[in-house]
Order: structure tokens, then sequence, then C-alpha cells
């Protein structure tokens, strides 16, 4: 494993189980990332990318399993595969080392709870009860994706717009300043000026914070502009991948060409 590479996944299966018998989800996936890379994963509704980025933190639905493959995480020099994480290492993994902002800020943050309490519990449930850090961190954060830090700390979701939610979740997501953050389709149902300041924000925290991205998405627009390295996936394998001007321009598999085509020309 390079000394570059934060995150190397290796043969990676899994299959949904089912009354008609076991149903595959992802085959064979292998693919490496890269300190401070943005790797997109393209693909149609049900090609397996939310299935594989739930599978790199195991948070699949009881009915998947994975059947083959590691995945390897490289902190400090040290190679360890999450697949054989205990619950309670891979608690701490999950957000200290490895985020995930999930599709649809709207239903991400408990209702009844202000912002900043939720802030304060997942600061608190990976060991720091340090109140004034936890608090300074935050509001550095709030400024970094451009909200009003002390309007939005004391809010509660109800009370932000969609836009304000989806800023405020990747400023938790990377609260415990972790080296690996998935993005779940980052923009969806956002229009298209709250898309626009979400792809600003997101570069402007990467070159700040310096953490790696997966990220999943349906706009080919984004993955373009954002990503260094683009990942095809189709029927559960990843039939390509590649630079991402390799991919947009020198497109060997006629499945990424047919995605391509796919996009209306305005």
């Amino acid at each position: 494993m390079n000394n570059d590479v934060v995150l190397s996944v290796e043969n990676l299966s899994v299959v949904y189980r089912s009354s008609r018998g076991r149903v595959r989800a992802t085959t064979d996936v292998s693919f490496e990332l890269r300190k401070g890379e943005a790797l997109a994963l393209i693909g149609e509704s049900g090609c397996g990318k939310t299935t594989l980025s739930l599978a790199l933190i195991r948070m699949l639905p009881r009915a998947a399993e994975i059947t083959s493959g590691r995945v390897m995480y490289s902190r400090n020099g040290t190679s360890t595969d999450v697949l054989r994480f205990s619950e309670r290492q891979m608690r701490l993994f999950r957000w200290q080392d490895c985020a995930m902002v999930f599709q649809g800020a709207q239903n991400a943050f408990n209702p009844v709870l202000r912002i900043r309490d939720q802030f304060m519990d997942t600061a608190k449930s990976h060991g720091n009860n340090d109140r004034t850090a936890v608090i300074n961190r935050t509001l550095e954060l709030f400024k970094l994706v451009r909200l009003d830090p002390e309007r939005v700390f004391d809010s509660y979701p109800h009370e932000l717009s969609g836009g304000m939610k989806q800023r405020t979740l990747l400023a938790l997501g990377v609260l415990l300043n972790p080296q690996i953050v998935i993005l779940d389709e980052p923009t969806t149902a956002l229009d298209i000026l709250t898309q626009r300041a979400i792809i600003d924000v997101l570069n402007e925290m990467q070159d700040r914070l310096g953490f790696s991205i997966i990220f999943i998405s349906h706009d080919l627009a984004l993955a373009a502009e954002m990503a260094d390295r683009v990942a095809t996936m189709y029927a559960g394998e990843i039939v390509e991948i590649g630079p991402v001007n390799d991919i947009f321009y020198r497109t060997l598999h006629p499945y990424t060409l047919g995605l391509m085509q796919s996009v209306p020309k305005l």
C-alpha cells in the first residue's frame, strides 16, 4: 500500500438476502483513495454506489452481507482492515477517521435538539469533553461553510433552509477532522444557486482541511468540476476508473460513453 493511499478497497462484494434468494449488489469492487483526492462514483440508480459507501463504514442494513474483500485503512503509516474492526473500534472509526454525509440533510438532524447539542453529542461520544474547544471548533467550521455562526449554533433544524442544513451537515462531518469524507448526493434537492454554493464550500473545505473525498453523484457536471478521478459503476461493478479528463474526453467503456451522451445538450 503506497504511503499516499488512505483507503484501499480490494475485491469487495456485497449481497442482499431476499425471499427469492441472494441478490448481488457489488461484485469484486477494487479501488484506491489517495490523500487529499476527490473520487467520484457515477452510475445509474441501483448500480451499487450507496451500498458500496455503506459497506466501507459497515452500516449496511441487516439484509445485506459482505461476502468477500478487504477495506484497508491507513493512518500514521499503519494499515488495518476495517472489516475486522470490533464494534468499539468501528464506532471510533466512524466520524473520527471516516465521516459520511448522507443524502437528504432534511432527515439527518434530530428535530427536537438544537444544532449546538448535536455537535456537542458527536464530540462527546468520541471522548472529547472539552466544551469550550468543541464550541470554538464548531463556530470556526460554520464560518468556513459560510453560515452565521451565532445564529445557526442556537437554531433548531427546522429554522434552517435546505442549503443551510446541507452546509451544517458538512460542518458536522468534519468536526472531528476525519481523513475521509463520503458524500452521498451532496447537492440533491437543492436549487442551482445553492448547489453552486455547496460546491464552492466543499472545494474550500478540502483545500483548508486536506481530507479525501468519495462522492456519489448523478450530476456529471459536478463530477467533472470536483473530482480528481472518476469511477463508473454498472451492475455492481466498477467498469472504468481514471483521471477526470480521461473519463470525460477519452472514454473507453461503452456504458460510460452512454452516460455522457445521456446529458441533454442545452
